[in-house]
């Protein structure tokens, strides 16, 4: 969606509720577009009739509130589960976000690192950022692994990296954010001499200046030197002679990320280093992945952050993966967050209510049954026939996207964090008004098109939109 370049204002106006979905739920972006079309699609008798657009904004509005108020009865809580009953129940939720996606066939395997990953994250914040997925193209989707802490590819390093240990046992971890290499004290003043003899002073100046920081690295204690700026030969040869792994270059995320799960503080200075500013791991090692060396820190003290490091044969492909797993982990997020589910399958829009509103609502079981290849017209008269039974035995009902017939979606662990479809019947609903509400069309006087029909623009048509 962030990659189309919309003109339209009406399809601008679906495509923005789309990535409002997203941002705030991480999933149901199809959902909320679909919906919010057939909104429209069910409007539009009653406009061609004359009722006029008010009536109906009042009447979506009081359907949506209505329609809220009823998934919130159905939905499911999940508070009071042991923590073991509420990562499968989290499984189930990713499961089923991962049902419709391009690594669908490997939803288990990516459901269980995807719930793990969540679940190391701290329960206050929850942050996304603190979730780094790491690219390797190469290998086979089960090559994909988890890092209990931070991944970062190998940065550009200079001559003697290759003398530099590059595994360690319970190192002590320095983070800094200034430049480790001569030249940032060549270019920063200008030096004018009387006498040439005394050139060779000043640059001896520099050297010590140099080597006094780099001496000070060493007497911290730290065995891993990370570095935001450059790190240059003269001080990677030095660190290699005494047996110190370095990485200038180091990008801002992962520095956050390792100075989070290790307890290391960035230091934008040298001098009076104590071991309080140091952090530490269980373990530390450069790993061969695909292609690519990776530098892994695992087992930290403070591992509020973890890494997905994805592995398939095509950059393209993995993009995509990369974009179902943050589907994945924004719902399993919001399960968290919000723990109450509901039945998917098009099971809760089947059980909502009020005439030409739950006739739209029809439309994600029916557009299920396509996407699977299924009758849709049999499925939803199932489906309408389970729902319709007095007792409501038959609300859990969906459709079984394998058989092409219904099934109890709650039971078969087919479910969907409640603030998703919440937030999608909402989005969908002011959507669907916001369009109802523009009262007429405007032609473009610098263009010589047709006015538009109302409510009927043709896609590309210049158009300006009065409200």
């Amino acid at each position: 969606m962030k990659l189309l370049e919309i003109v339209h204002p009406a399809a601008k106006t679906l495509v923005d509720v789309s990535l409002a979905q997203d941002a705030e739920v991480g999933d149901g972006t199809t959902s909320v577009v679909i919906l919010a079309g057939e909104f429209l699609k069910e409007a539009k008798p009653f406009i061609e009739d004359g009722v006029h657009p008010r009536n109906l904004i009042r009447a979506f509005r009081l359907a949506s509130s209505l329609a809220v108020e009823r998934v919130k009865a159905l939905s499911v809580s999940l508070e009071g589960k042991s923590e073991q009953e509420k990562r499968e129940l989290l499984k189930k939720c990713s499961m089923t976000t991962l049902n419709s996606k391009l690594v669908s066939g490997e939803k288990e395997f990516f459901s269980q690192m995807v719930v793990d990953a969540v679940c190391k994250l701290d329960p206050q914040t929850l942050d996304l950022k603190m979730i780094g997925i790491k690219k390797v193209t190469g290998g086979g989707l089960r090559d994909s692994f988890l890092v209990d802490g931070v991944a970062f590819k190998k940065t550009f390093s200079y001559a003697g990296f290759e003398q530099q240990p590059k595994s360690f046992k319970d190192p002590k971890i320095l983070l800094l954010n200034i430049e480790l290499e001569l030249k940032a004290e060549k270019e920063n003043a200008e030096v004018r001499l009387d006498d040439p003899a005394m050139y060779q002073s000043i640059v001896d100046a520099e050297w010590n200046i140099i080597y006094d920081k780099l001496d000070k690295c060493v007497a911290s204690g730290a065995s891993i030197v990370l570095s935001r700026l450059a790190i240059g030969d003269l001080a990677t040869q030095y660190f290699a002679d005494r047996n110190i792994f370095c990485a200038g270059r180091v990008e801002g995320a992962d520095l956050d990320r390792v100075s989070k799960a290790t307890g290391a503080r960035v230091q934008t200075t040298v001098n009076n280093l104590d071991v309080g500013v140091l952090g530490t791991c269980a373990e530390f090692e450069e790993r061969q992945v695909g292609a690519e060396r990776y530098n892994l820190f695992s087992g930290c003290p403070q591992a509020k952050t973890a890494t997905l490091v994805l592995r398939g044969g095509s950059e393209q492909f993995i993009d995509e993966a990369d974009r179902s797993l943050h589907d994945a982990i924004m719902i399993v997020r919001r399960a968290l967050k919000h723990a109450e589910v509901v039945p998917g399958g098009g099971a809760v829009e089947m059980a909502l209510f009020i005439k030409a509103f739950a006739k739209a609502l029809e439309v994600i079981p029916r557009q299920l049954c396509n996407n699977a290849g299924h009758d849709a017209t049999d499925v939803l008269n199932m489906l309408r026939q389970k729902h319709a039974a007095p007792d409501g035995a038959g609300k859990n009902f969906g459709v079984d996207m394998n058989s092409g017939g219904v099934v109890d979606t709650f039971a078969a662990f087919v479910w969907e964090p409640s603030l998703v479809k919440i937030n999608a019947l909402q989005s969908a609903t002011e959507a669907a008004c916001l369009i109802l509400s523009v009262d007429e069309t405007v032609r473009n006087p610098k263009t010589k098109q047709k006015q538009l029909s109302y409510l009927t623009p043709n896609i590309g048509d210049d158009v300006a939109y009065t409200a």
